[in-house]
């Protein structure tokens, strides 16, 4: 992505690679915007307290993120996750729930002092062939931590999440899976 931003950049514009949970500026930006990166993320009061210091007066924040933890497709990996052997594994480390509730971002920016906000949840729905299709889905996103921390271990965990999984999704066909991603966007005074 940063190869291909390259041709978008002006005066005042630039892309530049680096650690979110490391952003620490004073009135740096205009606009701080993130497109499915913050729930990478822990401790999102304390991040967007950075990037709250990181805009500058007048300047924006605009966020998306996935918000669908408390489904069965990402509930099931934490599962997994706490069972023997993938627990010794993990060194006990789950994703656990890093996206707060839409109503706990709104508040937080009114105490970091944003003078406008609207937070927001959005139910996109993806019509899968079954229910199986969501392992798909989901290997390509959130399960990828996974298997950079399990390593050679991260088969055994998929075929485990697979089979739980499955038990817990209704056998439909085609299967509509519900994704919620909270939309955040403020402007400072």
């Amino acid at each position: 992505m940063l190869a291909r931003s390259a041709a978008h950049a002006a005066p005042g514009l630039r892309f530049a690679q680096g650690d979110l949970g490391a952003v620490d500026a004073e009135a740096a930006y205009d606009l701080v915007f993130s497109n499915a990166a913050l729930h990478w993320v822990d401790d999102h009061p304390a991040l967007l307290a950075r990037l709250t210091r990181a805009v500058a007066p007048g300047g924006q924040l605009a966020v998306q993120m996935p918000a669908n933890f408390d489904h069965a497709s990402h509930r099931t990996a934490d599962d997994v996750a706490a069972e023997a052997p993938f627990c010794e594994a993990l060194g006990g480390w789950r994703w656990g729930d890093r996206v707060l509730d839409p109503r706990a971002y709104a508040e937080l920016l009114h105490r970091l002092g944003w003078a406008r906000q609207h937070v927001r949840l959005v139910v996109y729905p993806h019509v899968l062939e079954g229910p199986e299709a969501v392992v798909d889905w989901v290997r390509g996103s959130l399960l990828t931590t996974f298997e950079e921390r399990l390593g050679p271990r991260f088969p055994a965990f998929l075929e485990r999440y697979r089979a739980l999984l499955l038990e817990r999704l209704p056998a439909e066909r085609p299967y509509f899976y519900g994704f919620k991603r909270l939309l955040l966007w403020a402007r400072k005074a």
